[in-house]
């Protein structure tokens, strides 16, 4: 599969493909969702299922015939239950937030008897940007879910990275572990005594064809001038793929300064349930929306 590059590339993979995947939406009554969800009707990559719609959803999407259903909810509670349930049932491939309270879906989709979310994995958050000054995707996780990730939820989060990696092309991901500074330091970063396990066992072909390095601070993981500036040696060679924040905060920092500042246009998706689950913000516009649908659904 050729490398996936940008967004424009990632749309005609999706329309030579000729797959539709069936997306589960919740209360898709704002008018962001329903630009973003009739734009990937309207590009043949999506089918919908509707839950809960007002009058305005109803009238729009009516006229999509049989790629188009629609399902009652009494109620946002309601509605994010149908809609997991259909996920659960088989039924949907992508679940997806409309209007309503996050809160809500994820009581839905973390639920321990009804719920998506199989026991022993991880819900974590990973965007995907495209970034003028950066001549490729960068993925990086976690900006919205997990304050401060265990071992274990790093690794997890290590795993999900690779896999939308592989689906966009890339043969042999490049991912930076991330801190402020290249040196491990026990006593006030702890987790950089982890990244070295972790290493290890990307080394050892755990996580299969992969490039880990770290700790790496931001530029020389995305910056081969800036590593060799430093006179730092990495297999990376700021060139990274992907990229893994040490905490919540450093994540959803960087996110807010690419999309404010440098212009960026992102996707992002939930992972960890049965299915890619689309948890826009409340910030986010309609076309980072189509294009989070978009990358669920590949």
């Amino acid at each position: 599969m050729k490398t996936i590059f940008n967004f424009d590339e990632l749309l005609r993979h999706l329309a030579l493909r000729e797959k539709r995947r069936r997306v589960s939406v919740v209360c898709p009554n704002d008018e962001s969702t329903q630009i973003a969800v009739k734009k990937a009707l309207d590009k043949g990559f999506i089918d919908a299922l509707l839950v809960g719609c007002d009058e305005s959803a109803v009238n729009l999407f009516k006229n999509y015939g049989n790629r188009v259903q629609f399902f009652d909810a009494n109620g946002a509670d309601n509605a994010a239950k149908r809609a997991v349930a259909l996920v659960r049932e088989g039924e949907a491939d992508i679940l997806m937030k409309g209007l309503l309270n996050t809160d809500n879906l994820l009581h839905a989709i973390l639920n321990k008897e009804t719920g998506i979310l199989p026991q022993g994995r991880v819900l974590t958050h990973i965007t995907c940007a495209q970034i003028p000054q950066y001549k490729k995707f960068l993925f990086f996780t976690d900006a919205a879910v997990i304050p401060h990730p265990t071992k274990e939820q790093r690794e997890e989060q290590l795993k999900y990275l690779l896999n939308i990696c592989n689906a966009m092309g890339i043969e042999k991901p490049r991912v930076a572990l991330i801190n402020c500074s290249e040196k491990v330091n026990e006593k006030f970063f702890p987790f950089t005594i982890e990244y070295k396990e972790l290493i290890d066992k990307a080394n050892n072909g755990d996580f299969g064809p992969c490039i880990l390095d770290g700790p790496l601070d931001l530029k020389t993981s995305l910056s081969s001038a800036a590593l060799h500036k430093k006179g730092i040696n990495s297999p990376l060679e700021g060139r990274s793929d992907a990229v893994i924040f040490p905490d919540i905060q450093s994540g959803n920092v960087f996110y807010k300064v690419i999309t404010l500042f440098c212009k960026a246009t992102t996707a992002a998706i939930l992972q960890g349930p049965l299915v890619p689950v689309v948890l826009p913000s409340r910030g986010d516009n309609s076309n980072s929306k189509f294009y989070s649908l978009a990358l669920a659904s590949i």
